[in-house]
């Protein structure tokens, strides 16, 4: 009896101590994330639960726009980023091959508005052409600074024409609100809530499919997410079942994207009134891809490329992943 009772004892503690291990056995992934719309394949699966069914835990990074999150990659701080701008991703890759390799691509376009240009009330312009002479600011990074002036230089300004400064999006809208500027080359929600609230108009959006590809509803390539290299090589299957979430989310917000979007309130910035009416950019996964979409993000590449005089261009299909 006392040899049973002794087993049973050892068993019970054997089990007091495997539960709770086994209970939080997840494989943690580190992601570097932008709060901003383009991260909601992101903000959806982590509310939904879909990174804990594929007992995943990510620990979120916090990263605030394109330069730090290549830096983030290159230096293998992190394995994976909620957003890349293609032209920093791509420009990583030269840098590092293989550190920023996309499951998902978003486009932007007429049909998926994102970046476009705004002017102030009160500042007299119609459509780009108009801008010379005016104070412009733009958000922040190479990418969007380099697409803003290849966007008027495609409308006949030159630099000198203008004055063109990044600015944290954050601070677009006080900024014209106050008229520091004139103008601006911004993104959602923040155009959304400038038109919202009175203080600024649109002159154009889908900026960069009109000025790269020549057709506004182009899907001009612009960002997507991203997992390196590394993490796919070291823990392949963690990284399958990363993909596996992330993935999960894009196909919820395709198939409803009105109820996707309300992840966006406590991921980000964007206030309740502006939640409904806030443009999306569209979230495709690489095997949506067809022949003639690769071909418009490798021109989008090669344009991009030659604007920041790239030694190299790259083959975008060798950072594409398909799961």
């Amino acid at each position: 009896m006392l040899g049973r009772r002794l087993a049973g004892a050892i068993v019970a503690v054997v089990l007091a101590h495997a539960l709770p291990s086994a209970a939080v056995a997840q494989d943690k992934v580190k992601v570097g994330v932008f709060p901003v719309a383009t991260s909601l394949p992101y903000f959806v699966a982590l509310d939904r639960g879909y990174f804990k069914e594929q007992k995943i835990e990510v620990e979120t990074v916090r990263l605030i726009g394109g330069p730090p999150t290549a830096a983030a990659l290159i230096a293998d701080q992190i394995d994976a980023a909620s957003v890349l701008v293609t032209l920093e991703g791509m420009n990583t890759n030269i840098k590092k091959p293989g550190a920023a390799v996309y499951i998902s691509l978003n486009s932007q376009s007429e049909t998926y508005p994102m970046e476009q240009f705004v002017v102030r009330k009160g500042f007299q312009a119609k459509s780009i052409k108009d801008l010379k002479g005016a104070k412009i600011l733009s958000a922040p990074g190479p990418g969007n600074v380099l697409m803003a002036k290849a966007a008027l230089e495609a409308n006949g300004l030159k630099e000198g024409d203008y004055r063109l400064e990044q600015l944290d999006t954050a601070q677009h809208l006080g900024a014209l609100k106050a008229g520091t500027f004139d103008a601006g080359y911004t993104l959602e929600p923040t155009a959304t809530m400038m038109r919202q609230q009175g203080i600024a108009d649109t002159l154009e959006t889908g900026v960069i499919a009109r000025t790269v590809l020549g057709d506004p509803k182009a899907d001009a390539f612009v960002g997507g997410g991203v997992i390196s290299t590394r993490f796919m090589t070291e823990r392949p299957e963690v990284a399958k079942r990363y993909a596996a979430a992330w993935l999960k989310a894009v196909a919820d917000i395709r198939k409803d994207p009105e109820s996707a979007r309300r992840h966006l309130l406590k991921n980000t910035l964007v206030p309740e009134s502006a939640i409904n009416d806030i443009p999306m950019p569209g979230f495709f996964a690489v095997s949506q891809l067809d022949d003639k979409s690769i071909g418009q993000f490798q021109r989008f590449i090669d344009f991009s490329m030659k604007l920041i005089n790239a030694p190299e261009t790259v083959d975008v299909r060798k950072y594409l992943k398909t799961y």
